[in-house]
């Protein structure tokens, strides 16, 4: 459709006016000077398109700052519907994390306008994620704020940093340039110094201006003095009813405070809502008392007695019953449970104070269809009520609709009694204003300027303007062509009155300060700080640090917050408070940082300079302190808190980790592979219990290899390098393929092999030759000679014979038998009996299509067993043979002898034939494994243990990585963070634990893994005989004699990242700790190099004695400690706050990778069978926080030592101590789930075990068995087969049974705590459990889940699952009784869903389903697999035609008969 000029918005349209700020913004920088509504942003999109078009390809971004969160969207959302260019909003919520570099380059590298708040961008540049002069234009929004400490003037002291030629263009806009009015120059001066701009206004085209910017009439209503009593209210107040002065102490009210707020309430409010003001504030102070309940101070004991109220666990005192009480009273007043929004009756007017009455005879007045209006308060808890009772006030009830908008504010309930508004509620109630939803917005100075609003037909101030900033932006709301702007003033308030009329007055003469004044040039920078006037001796000594590598921009004003945003990382339990500097002195500061920064104590406390101001004095401190701690490296050269975050591109050592993302789940990679063809052959003599039996050749001296097959000792040699002849050569190289390929259709196979091969088994000479003759005697007749004539009774039982028409089943001759012919009877019982002759059944049997097959009438017959192919390809490192030689079955067969032929392979070439699948993808792993070792610098690893290392679970191989890796990532921890502990000894826990996150992550693993080439040496290709791998793929050229010794494979990205663990782990179990970091060196991860720890930091320790409090420790440790400060550290809880010494968490760190190799390294060496599941799954139940805490009280009394000084703390582990003194070890493994003892115990346990391992000069061996010395009572009752806790119990067993209409159900169990403190487990409906209340939820919903298993179960009992169930009808079910599995969402695994809980329960099974599948591999892989073999010769008659497996044969050829596709042929030459 077309659309006519007069059907487009005329916001979309350029004025004349805006055409010519624009113009001249063009030409220098400008502050565009315009009323609310006149179209501001607009100018700034065509300023924005403009400077797009200058700055194509030099990489320079806009940037387009905004003082409030709320206006990021609005303003954000407008540049991308204006324009086309690639728009990013980011504030707070939506930020990315500042320590995230690549995330911030990739975030500015992928948008061309960034619209952001400007404390955000003010960060970026104070940390050099970009630069000031990659920015081509800065847009301020509301830039009257650059003044004093705001961030937009943050922003320009930056700005002026940079030489004029570098600094990006400036426009800024407002309604409202002129702060001061008193001194209007001076004002707009300063605005237009701190934006190197000028201010403008439209000139030429004013009229027009005034035309979209209508003014609205302005009223001063004034309104009489608020009476000091309210006869007709209640009888008693809520103010009465409470008496503040006697509040529980518990609730730490601020009563000043308070009462504060309540007079202001009463004042303008009137009594109603003075009391509705304190309602909600003391119940919400209540609430949040209440939902803290189960959190504070105690940890209550799990059983059945504490399991009931949740209150037990806080004392209630009876103060606070009343108080509750007190406020149940007042609910039916003041609270509407169905609408918290508003309350629950209308308000009668005589409880209305006199300004509250005005305002809605106001209201009433200027009401018309299609209203909408604003009212400003001051105060947010005034807004939250005069919203609440507007509505309900009689002649307004059925007019008005009212939202409330306030700023963001506190969250802390200890500071602010009304919350601020989030973002999303900000966006949403003006949405709601925008669309008519709501008619009367009662607003703070939120929505004074910037925010997109309706143009409002009244605006109303109703408390008195402060500056001229307020007058102007709130007036502008007033945009109406018919609007009223009424300011509401208190008869007698004569100096409110004169304020306000001074505006009036002045705002045509301030606008003509900057409407009429010529250009002055451009003047330099004053900085002004908030709130105090900075001494100009103070400015002029002020210094300025900026860091020469990145540019990062340290001063004054930024470096408290830096200070603050450090301490703010220091991990801390709940009974630690808040890590802050403190600062003393009055103009000489002295600052003291948090002893757990670990630093030396005198980097801790810091004195500053003489200022003329304690503010100045703090800076300056604070700015010495920031510089001494960059140069320690507790900043990083970003000025950001050394290494605490994970968005780096380098390791811990500063290397680069590139960044493999795009790498596919499933890779194609090329693998080294030793077979090959080539004009050098190599013949490798095998050996079958020491005798040599045949010659294994291919293009590869291939490295010695042995093991047991078919209960043999099989082994090969060293290569030996074959010599063909000269003039013959071709045709000895052809022979070898022929002589190959029979032996594999004889053997292994049963069908031919077609694809060019790349290792040939031949027979051997006395000189380890190829037997040439032997070769082209069999070669002459592939499927066997039928001449006779030389075969005797020598031969029987070692030769081998197959039957004309039945190529690829090999028979053991057992008997010659003259005395059957052809035309015999057959005895009963056999195969043939129900024929009348031997002929007639071999009639029946080879007929094909009614055409009967050539069957002799004559000649002898023979006697035959079926001698079973060889089809394992699995081996074993133990010595221990997979399968045991093949024996000919009992079953005797008759076949007629001319219908046969006998091989020509030589017996003991056959015999080698059925090792050689073993042999070969054995010699392949070992070339593989020594190839890594010399290409990528291993140390000597176990040939067995690497190639375990290299084997994947897709192999089938009969053994894989997985165990290996499971210890692997054990030892990866613990190299990792002894690496760590030592390189940044001035780092605290939580950043050493982020750097090690770092270095251990699959991201990390994979980029080191393709680095060095892994992929390459490992193996994935399943073990099968189905299919001969030992030959070139189809795409290789055969005729290419130049040798290729690489294959193609496909495998999971993953399997790199288990791979380099598993190497780990083997270079571990071979060598020790020692031997891994040689590994891990060699495979490039942060070990810190391959120097042996004991090397490596020799003589850290000093000799210091030990406190005679930690004697009986050492008694019980079995280890005397050389450095006593170190047994303090480890003692030293953080709430104790000693400036002599750090607390625990870094030797907690160390201690807990300690801990967690000893309990792996002692479960896979006691449980060789267990899979990497069950090592997991045992470790986990060592290792966690009840456990260690049963070791740490029972076997250390770690709790009668340890340094705290938190009485929460102390009494939560006091209460603990009986209960895990009496706890048996086994309980607590198989139980611990139910425990919930304070962190610190365990923590202080992993810590000890962290300094033995410093103390005694990191020998870790040492360390090693002292720790499992202490852990021996929870070591010694783990198993592979450790029950499942409830919930993942419950889940497997909900599986397993096809239920899928189950789910938890979280829930309250007191209103008033307003948090979820309880579990249900709802099945097809029925709450089957619950609620059951507990310490915390994770300890309700196991027990839920035990309880319901056992409800689910009984037959007897109301809920048995089989009764109440009925999914298994509604759906198919699978052959293994299992339910389909559906694609479900990832946000949708949430066991509060059906759904999810389906979801999360088929994951469970199908790891339990995993774990036992490798265990029965793992056992399989030692039977016999010949049964299977012998079951598939078995042949029936089917309606007259031979069934194989389950496959009709038919005739391929008038010799043998196979599956079609499946055609057995020779080569023919």
């Amino acid at each position: 459709m077309t659309l006519n000029l007069d059907q487009v918005p005329e916001a979309l349209l350029p004025r004349r006016y805006q055409e010519e700020i624009f113009s001249r913004a063009q030409a220098r920088n400008v502050i565009a000077a315009l009323d609310t509504g006149s179209g501001k942003t607009y100018i700034s999109t065509l300023l924005i398109k403009w400077i797009a078009t200058l700055n194509a390809g030099k990489g320079k971004i806009i940037v387009f700052l905004v003082p409030k969160v709320a206006l990021v969207e609005q303003q954000g959302d407008f540049i991308a519907r204006e324009t086309s260019l690639r728009v990013s909003k980011c504030y707070g919520a939506t930020a990315i994390d500042l320590s995230d570099r690549r995330g911030w380059k990739k975030e500015i590298s992928e948008h061309d306008v960034l619209v952001m708040t400007a404390q955000i961008f003010l960060n970026i540049l104070t940390h050099s994620h970009w630069n000031m002069n990659k920015v081509a234009l800065m847009v301020f929004d509301e830039c009257h704020h650059t003044r004093k400490n705001h961030a937009y003037n943050g922003i320009m002291r930056e700005y002026f940093q940079w030489p004029a030629d570098e600094r990006p263009k400036i426009f800024g806009m407002t309604a409202s340039p002129i702060w001061n009015p008193k001194d209007a120059v001076e004002s707009l001066l300063t605005l237009e110094r701190n934006l190197d701009a000028k201010v403008i206004a439209v000139r030429e085209h004013v009229d027009e201006l005034d035309d979209h910017s209508p003014k609205p009439v302005e009223i001063i209503a004034t309104y009489a003095t608020p009476p000091d009593h309210y006869p007709l209210y209640h009888s008693s107040s809520l103010w009465d009813r409470l008496d503040l002065g006697d509040m529980p102490p518990e609730l730490d009210i601020p009563v000043a405070k308070i009462r504060t707020r309540y007079e202001v309430t009463y004042h303008s409010l009137g009594l109603y809502g003075a009391d509705l003001y304190l309602y909600f504030d003391i119940k919400h102070r209540l609430e949040h008392f209440l939902s803290q309940a189960d959190e504070d101070i105690d940890y209550p004991i799990p059983n059945d007695a504490e399991l009931g109220d949740p209150l037990r666990t806080k004392k209630i005192t009876a103060e606070i019953l009343e108080l509750a009480e007190i406020l149940s009273e007042f609910q039916p007043l003041f609270d509407d449970p169905s609408d918290p929004q508003t309350i629950p009756i209308n308000i009668d007017v005589a409880w209305l104070s006199p300004k509250l009455r005005l305002l809605a005879d106001l209201l009433v007045q200027h009401y018309a269809s299609g209203f909408q209006g604003i009212i400003f308060v001051e105060q947010r808890h005034v807004a939250a009520c005069l919203s609440k009772m507007l509505p309900k006030i009689p002649q307004l009830e059925h007019y008005i609709r009212t939202g409330q908008l306030i700023g963001h504010g506190a969250s802390n309930v200890a500071k602010s009694q009304v919350r601020g508004m989030a973002v999303k509620t900000q966006q949403d109630v003006v949405k709601l204003f925008r669309e008519s939803v709501i008619n009367l917005l009662v607003a703070t100075s939120v929505a004074e300027e910037g925010l997109d609003f309706p143009a409002c037909e009244l605006v109303i101030r109703f408390d008195p303007i402060q500056h001229m900033v307020g007058y102007i932006q709130s007036r502008g709301r007033a945009r109406h062509k018919l609007a009223t702007f009424i300011v509401m003033i208190q008869e007698g308030a004569a100096a409110h009155v004169e304020r306000y009329r001074t505006f009036t007055e002045s705002e045509p003469h301030l606008k003509a300060v900057y409407q009429t004044r010529d250009e002055p040039g451009s003047m330099p920078v004053v900085e002004e700080e908030e709130g105090e006037i900075v001494d100009p001796e103070d400015l002029a000594e002020r210094e300025r640090f900026v860091v020469p590598s990145t540019g990062a921009v340290l001063t004054y004003n930024t470096a408290i917050g830096l200070l603050n945003h450090l301490c703010s990382l220091i991990p801390r339990d709940k009974f630690t408070p808040v890590h802050v500097p403190q600062y003393s002195g009055d103009f000489a500061s002295t600052l003291q940082l948090p002893p757990s920064l670990p630093l030396p104590p005198d980097v801790l406390v810091f004195t500053g300079p003489e200022r003329r101001s304690k503010k100045e004095a703090k800076r300056a401190v604070a700015f010495m302190a920031v510089k001494r701690l960059h140069s320690l490296n507790v900043f990083d050269d970003y000025l950001l808190p050394a290494k605490s975050h994970t968005g780096d591109n380098e390791d811990a050592d500063g290397r680069p980790v590139d960044d493999f993302s795009q790498v596919p789940d499933m890779m194609d990679v090329m693998v080294c592979d030793p077979w090959t063809r080539g004009e050098t052959l190599w013949l490798h003599v095998v050996s079958i219990d020491g005798e040599p039996v045949a010659g294994l050749v291919t293009g590869t001296s291939l490295p010695p290899v042995d093991l047991v097959c078919n209960g043999q000792y099989v082994s090969t040699g060293e290569g030996r390098y074959v010599r063909f002849s000269r003039d013959n050569g071709w045709h000895q190289r052809r022979a070898m393929e022929d002589f190959m390929r029979m032996g594999l259709g004889w053997c292994i196979t049963g069908r031919g092999v077609t694809l060019p091969l790349t290792c040939y088994l031949v027979p051997i000479t006395h000189s380890y030759e190829p037997d040439w003759d032997t070769i082209y005697d069999a070669i002459f007749e592939p499927f066997g000679s039928s001449d006779w004539s030389s075969i005797g009774e020598e031969h029987l039982e070692h030769l081998f014979v197959m039957c004309n028409k039945e190529h690829g089943r090999p028979f053991l001759l057992r008997r010659f038998r003259p005395d059957l012919s052809p035309m015999s009877a057959p005895p009963r019982p056999s195969r043939e009996s129900a024929f009348e002759t031997y002929r007639d059944y071999f009639m029946n049997r080879y007929m094909k299509r009614g055409v009967p097959p050539d069957i002799p009438t004559e000649g002898p017959c023979i006697e035959v067993s079926p001698y079973p192919r060889h089809t394992n390809c699995t081996y074993r490192f133990d010595g221990v043979s997979t399968s045991e030689p093949p024996i000919p079955s009992s079953n005797r067969l008759i076949y007629i002898q001319s219908m046969c032929k006998w091989c020509k392979i030589p017996e003991r070439v056959f015999h080698t034939f059925h090792v050689l699948p073993e042999l070969c993808y054995r010699i392949t792993d070992v070339y593989r494994a020594r190839m890594a070792r010399l290409e990528l610098g291993l140390p000597p690893i176990l040939d067995d243990l690497l190639v375990q290392a290299f084997v994947l679970p897709s192999a089938n191989a009969g053994f894989n990585n997985q165990r290996l890796e499971t210890l692997g990532d054990s030892v990866l921890k613990v190299c990792t963070v002894v690496h760590l502990f030592n390189r940044f000894p001035h780092r605290h826990e939580g950043q050493l634990d982020i750097l090690r996150r770092n270095s251990v992550s699959n991201r990390t693993l994979l980029a080191r893994a393709k680095e060095c080439g892994l992929e390459r040496y490992l193996t994935s290709e399943p073990r099968t005989t189905r299919i001969w791998r030992f030959a070139l793929p189809e795409e290789t050229d055969a005729s290419d004699d130049a040798p290729s010794r690489i294959v193609t494979r496909r495998f999971p990205r993953r399997s790199l990242q288990d791979c380099m663990e598993a190497t780990l782990g083997a270079a571990f179990a071979t060598g020790g700790i020692n031997m891994a970091l040689s590994t891990g060196s060699a495979l490039g991860l942060s070990f810190g190099g391959p120097i042996p720890w004991t090397l490596r930091y020799a003589g850290q320790n000093e000799h210091h004695p030990v406190s005679a409090l930690f004697r009986p420790l050492q008694e019980s440790l079995g280890y005397n400690f050389r450095d006593g400060r170190l047994l303090v550290e480890a003692m030293t809880h953080p709430s104790f706050r000693s400036t002599d010494s750090s607390s625990y968490q870094r030797l907690e760190f160390l201690g807990d990778a300690l801990v967690d190799l000893v309990t792996m390294r002692y479960l896979y060496n006691k449980f060789p069978n267990a899979t990497s599941g069950q090592l997991s799954w045992a470790r986990s139940r060592a290792v966690c926080a009840p456990a260690l805490a049963s070791v740490a009280i029972k076997r250390l009394a770690l709790h009668k030592m340890v340094l705290i000084n938190n009485v929460e703390l102390s009494i939560a582990i006091s209460r603990y101590v009986p209960v895990l003194e009496e706890a048996a070890s086994i309980d607590i493994i198989h139980n611990g789930w139910k425990q919930d003892p304070p962190k610190a115990i365990s923590d202080v346990l992993e810590s000890v075990l962290g300094a033995v391992l410093v103390d005694c000069g990191w020998d870790i061996e040492k360390a090693g068995v002292i720790t499992e010395n202490v852990l021996s009572d929870l070591l010694t009752v783990l198993s592979p087969n450790m029950p499942r806790d409830p919930v993942s119990d419950l889940m497997v067993w909900t599986a397993q049974s096809g239920c899928q209409k189950i789910s938890f159900r979280k829930s309250q169990s007191r209103q008033e705590i307003k948090k979820n403190d309880s579990i249900s487990v709802i099945v097809h409906d029925h709450a089957i459990v619950g609620p059951i209340l507990a310490a915390n939820l994770s300890l309700a919903k196991g027990l839920a889940a035990e309880r319901a298993r056992q409800i689910l179960e009984d037959q007897n009992g109301p809920y048995p699952l089989s009764v109440i169930c009925n999914c298994a009808d509604k759906m198919d079910l699978d052959e293994d009784g299992e339910t389909p599995v559906f694609e479900m969402p990832v946000d949708m695994l949430n066991d509060e869903t059906e759904e999810g809980f389906a979801a999360l329960a088929r994951i469970a099974a199908q790891v339990v389903k995993e774990a036992k599948a490798e265990v029965t591999m793992l056992m399989d892989v030692a039977e016999d697999v010949q049964e299977e073999e012998e079951l598939a010769m078995v042949t029936e008659t089917r309606n007259g035609l031979p069934v194989v497996n389950g496959v009709k044969k038919v005739a391929a050829n008038g010799d043998s008969e196979y599956p079609e596709g499946e055609i057995f042929s020779m080569p023919k030459y």
